[in-house]
């Protein structure tokens, strides 16, 4: 873990505390000196102070120091602080602490004792997350059971990834613990929920600096962005990665948030009777308006429970798989995931496909057919893939090819445009791979070829909505006003009939009048 608030010398210097303390330690540590330099520290800093401490225990400020830290570990409300000899820290115990705070990115944190783990336990038996039942559960199979209200999300993860190794369990949650108690001692005991998701933004986006990885690294092991021990020893993170940690400290923190799923990301909400807070973790927990989420084909948000969210970190896992061509693995990850989503409909078609390519053919065709004509709320229409397997319109590997990792660079589009030609070739009614080939010309800049294929779709299927919008907007662009209005109004009659008022067709057709009214 990073600093959590350097002073503004060690700003200035680019310097974390311990390297500013050791900076100045080369200077002669007169008392004056050492005063001023413990005056200077954050007074509500438990870094900052423990960091003081180990450099300068043996004098009367490093001592203090300790004292201090105690304090803010144990809690504002504490009637005055305890004297060195009655603070309940071993040597191990204050060195296991500074090595916890001061642990740097991509550094993997080592299992404490158990002697030490039961110190630190105690500092944070006041958290909220205490009273969860499955804070106290040590298997897998027990969380399945819990009631959802009743699970700790970080215990129910490391669970699922650790097993029953309970040293590492518990170390990584004495390191969010730590961050937890570090966030209360800069709020008062009455604090707001909005004061908390502050003080959460603070500590993970700007002082402990978790990020969005480059995507050079997360495309290829998004998994690794999606785990929760991963995430806290790299201080990097996916949407599910840095959204996860942030509903491990809410929940310590006695803050109800909600994790919502957009198609292709996830971020968490705070929702009042009378507001909405969308912390957008993939841009340092900034608010987004609820509309910026949805599409022409998202007509509604889908909100995950706690238990659903455990499931959804092996989802990302087979993601991985699937790019990789490794098949079997991507469906042990499913397998995986799905206690935690017994009856998800998304769940059983992507388990379906990776059966297909499994040699479990009877048991992919069972779960798709229980999927293929389901029609998510939050969705307009259903997807198409299932049913044209089932049909005989494409087969296997195709979708395989379909669900491809491809890079962003034109060598990697042109190389995806090659195979999806190739497969709409040989299945010409495969509508998914139609839409995706449209897609890829369009990102090649190919305009008249991504209208052709998407023509191609529509006299397929001319009942989606997405489609629908894309060919008026090309036939716009070339000033074909009658097929633009056509096909506008054909969106605009699919998405009425599932009550969904799209403001981005009520931008367009804004756009259309001016330049062609209806």
């Amino acid at each position: 873990m990073a600093h959590f608030y350097p002073s503004l010398t060690a700003l200035l210097l680019g310097l974390t505390p311990c390297a500013y303390f050791s900076d100045l330690n080369a200077l002669p540590s007169t008392d004056q000196k050492l005063k001023m330099l413990y005056n200077s520290l954050d007074p509500t800093s438990i870094s900052q102070h423990l960091a003081f401490y180990e450099l300068y225990g043996d004098r009367p400020q490093g001592r203090q120091a300790l004292q201090d830290a105690w304090q803010l570990l144990s809690g504002k409300e504490s009637a005055r602080a305890q004297s060195l000899h009655e603070i309940p820290f071993s040597s191990s115990v204050v060195q296991a602490l500074v090595n916890l705070v001061n642990k740097q990115p991509d550094q993997e944190l080592e299992a404490l004792s158990d002697e030490e783990l039961t110190e630190l336990e105690k500092l944070s038996s006041s958290l909220a997350h205490n009273k969860l039942k499955g804070h106290y559960v040590w298997s897998e199979e027990a969380v399945w059971t819990l009631p959802v209200e009743e699970v700790d999300l970080a215990r129910g993860l490391f669970l699922s990834q650790f097993g029953a190794d309970s040293r590492r369990i518990r170390t990584y949650e004495a390191l969010m613990d730590l961050m937890a108690l570090q966030i209360l001692a800069r709020l008062p005991a009455s604090a707001l929920p909005e004061a908390k998701i502050q003080a959460i933004n603070t500590l993970i986006f700007d002082e402990l600096g978790f990020r969005f990885p480059p995507h050079s690294l997360y495309a290829k092991d998004i998994d690794i962005y999606t785990f929760l021990p991963s995430v806290l020893d790299s201080h990097r993170g996916v949407c599910l990665g840095v959204s996860i940690l942030y509903l491990c400290l809410a929940q310590r923190l006695n803050l109800p948030l909600e994790m919502v799923t957009p198609p292709g990301h996830i971020y968490v909400r705070y929702r009042a009777p009378k507001r909405v807070i969308n912390i957008e973790t993939t841009a340092r927990g900034i608010h987004l308006d609820s509309g910026e989420y949805l599409g022409i084909n998202t007509r509604s948000l889908q909100q995950r429970t706690i238990k659903e969210v455990i499931g959804l970190a092996h989802f990302n896992q087979a993601s991985v798989f699937w790019q990789q061509g490794e098949f079997e693995q991507a469906f042990l990850a499913y397998q995986k995931g799905d206690p935690y989503l017994p009856h998800d409909p998304l769940l059983k078609e992507l388990m379906g496909y990776a059966c297909l390519l499994t040699n479990r053919e009877e048991r992919g065709k069972q779960l798709l057919t229980e999927v293929k004509d389901h029609i998510p709320d939050y969705a307009v229409t259903r997807s198409t893939i299932a049913e044209d397997y089932l049909q005989g319109h494409i087969d296997s590997s195709s979708i395989a090819i379909l669900f491809s990792r491809s890079d962003d660079n034109r060598q990697a589009q042109l190389a995806k445009k090659q195979a999806l030609e190739t497969i709409v070739k040989e299945h010409p009614r495969f509508r998914a791979g139609l839409l995706q080939l449209a897609m890829t010309w369009a990102q090649l800049h190919r305009m008249g070829e991504a209208l052709d294929t998407l023509a191609a779709y529509q006299a397929l299927y001319d009942k989606d909505p997405e489609v629908n919008y894309y060919l008026a907007i090309l036939y716009a662009q070339r000033l074909d006003y009658q097929r633009a209005w056509h096909h506008l109004r054909q969106s605009e009659q699919l998405v009425k009939a599932r009550e969904y008022d799209c403001k981005q067709l009520k931008e367009f057709r804004m756009a259309l009048v001016k330049e062609c009214p209806e």
